[in-house]
């Protein structure tokens, strides 16, 4: 990934900025103030490629809004002249009309690899916060690229952020609670409850899905990650129903013993009505394309079959979750992960049906099962989706930018941090490309492990290539299997 702290500009935007010179003589680089103030930047003041000016809608600042963001590459560039460098919170104004349904955008920070936005419907301008941005001393761009287009934009808006001005990276750790939200949690998962604040924005612990992953890091990069991830999939009734076995219990117990931390999530195969059908098999029953299983109709209807098989599906997972409990083995559980994007059966009826699920899940091994070997990990970062305080241990995001996309993910960051006003650990419990150390360090983010998936993910050599894997694995700010210390008494 190249450096954000590049000298030099795009060649693409130099010319950009010729052939505006010449032929529209545009207003000179915006100059950010030596001030802790915001300062805005009309987007009718910035390049143009394919986007025009307007004032036909009203309700815009400045002179008038950009539209006709209507081609892949349509974009609108604004070139800041930055007195020093430093972070700065990015947002924008905008608006989409409604029926037009949200709309996606691209933002690129000089050289570096474009972040997707999302636009929700407005009739009116609002205003969105995009996320961080480092800025070098002198020229940066900014770029507004289409997307998915047919929206307006009327100015983007620049505040420094107070903790670019810290010499040192650090996280304010000092309200995020020790405890675990289960009061009787076992020693083991208090000591690893502990560690984890600790660390938290000191530096990274690293992780990979599946133990052949691991195995691969070893043989390939010459170390072991902190972090691996194991999955019930296979405990599912409806999976072992047609003959399927696991083992993953078993293996995460050894990762246990070599010192490792364990994380589970569980791809939950329905309960029943699988379609079973040439691209929607029974063993894919965790999709809501291979299934007409209604969480809505089972949660809605405690005397129903449908809800006594949930019942039913949960007490097989707490049965391998004893068998950890017995082995002392604590774990980060991430169920109901990706509810929000609604392709799991058990988002596809919305965020009311996914919490009460999750709600029911935590009430059954907690008090029923007595399951106190659990960290409890959310998985969204939607307030409509977050089933509350005290039901949550940590947050976490799945990232999966494109291949080489090696970026903080500040976006979602801060909507996590947001979500819960900081009093919470924030993860990274999934990703394709790893984020770079340095950008970690430099956006000041504080994700407390990465998971990288398993297969192309982490051995094509594209998405995370080996150059790069060798440097995060090596980076002082990542810790490894060999660097973790005793976790069985850590206080």
């Amino acid at each position: 990934m190249k450096k954000k702290l590049a000298l030099y500009l795009p060649l693409t935007l130099l010319l950009i900025g010729i052939i505006y010179a010449v032929t529209n003589k545009p207003n000179k680089p915006h100059t950010i103030q030596k001030t802790n103030t915001s300062q805005i930047y009309e987007a009718e003041k910035s390049i143009l490629n394919g986007a025009k000016t307007s004032k036909e809608v009203s309700g815009y600042s400045g002179d008038g809004y950009v539209t006709n963001f209507h081609k892949k590459d349509d974009s609108a560039i604004f070139i800041i002249d930055a007195p020093r460098e430093g972070l700065y919170k990015l947002a924008i104004r905008y608006r989409v009309s409604s029926g037009n349904g949200e709309k996606h955008a691209a933002v690129n920070l000089n050289s570096e690899p474009s972040v997707q936005i999302i636009l929700k419907e407005s009739d009116n301008f609002i205003e969105l916060n995009v996320g961080k941005v480092l800025l070098h001393k002198g020229k940066n761009t900014i770029k507004i690229r289409s997307g998915w287009g047919y929206y307006d934009l009327d100015y983007i808006k620049l505040t420094p952020d107070s903790a670019s001005n810290t010499s040192t990276y650090k996280n304010d750790k000092a309200s995020i609670n020790k405890e675990p939200v289960n009061q009787h949690a076992t020693k083991e998962t208090k000591s690893l409850m502990n560690f984890l604040v600790d660390q938290y924005g000191k530096k990274i612990l690293s992780g990979q899905q599946d133990m052949s992953g691991v195995q691969w890091l070893n043989n390939n990069i010459g170390k072991k990650p902190a972090v691996a991830g194991f999955d019930f999939t296979d405990y599912s009734p409806s999976k072992v129903a047609y003959g399927r076995q696991s083992n993953q219990v078993e293996e995460a117990i050894k990762w246990h013993q070599q010192g490792g931390i364990v994380t589970f999530s569980w791809h939950w195969n329905a309960p029943k009505d699988l379609i079973k059908q040439p691209g929607k098999e029974w063993y894919k029953g965790s999709y809501k394309s291979a299934t007409t299983f209604d969480l809505q109709y089972a949660m809605n209807h405690k005397n129903s079959e449908d809800y006594h098989l949930l019942l039913r599906d949960i007490d097989a997972i707490a049965v391998q979750l004893k068998r950890l409990q017995d082995a002392k083995v604590p774990i980060l559980f991430r169920p109901l992960h990706e509810a929000e994007g609604g392709w799991f059966w058990w988002g596809a009826k919305g965020p009311e049906p996914a919490k009460q699920l999750y709600k029911l899940m935590y009430d059954r091994l907690t008090y029923y099962h007595k399951i106190n070997n659990i960290i409890w990990v959310w998985n969204s970062v939607s307030e409509d989706w977050y089933p509350g305080d005290r039901y949550v241990d940590i947050v976490s995001y799945d990232s999966y930018p494109k291949a080489g996309n090696y970026n903080a993910i500040s976006l979602q960051y801060d909507r996590l941090n947001s979500l819960v006003n900081n009093k919470k650990l924030v993860s990274l419990s999934e990703n394709g490309p790893i984020p770079d150390p340095t950008d970690l360090k430099d956006y000041h983010i504080s994700w407390s492990w990465f998971l990288t998936w398993k297969d192309e993910y982490l051995k094509d050599g594209i998405i995370n290539s080996r150059e790069h894997l060798l440097r995060v694995y090596n980076s002082p700010y990542v810790i490894t299997l060999d660097e973790l210390p005793n976790l069985q008494t850590y206080k």
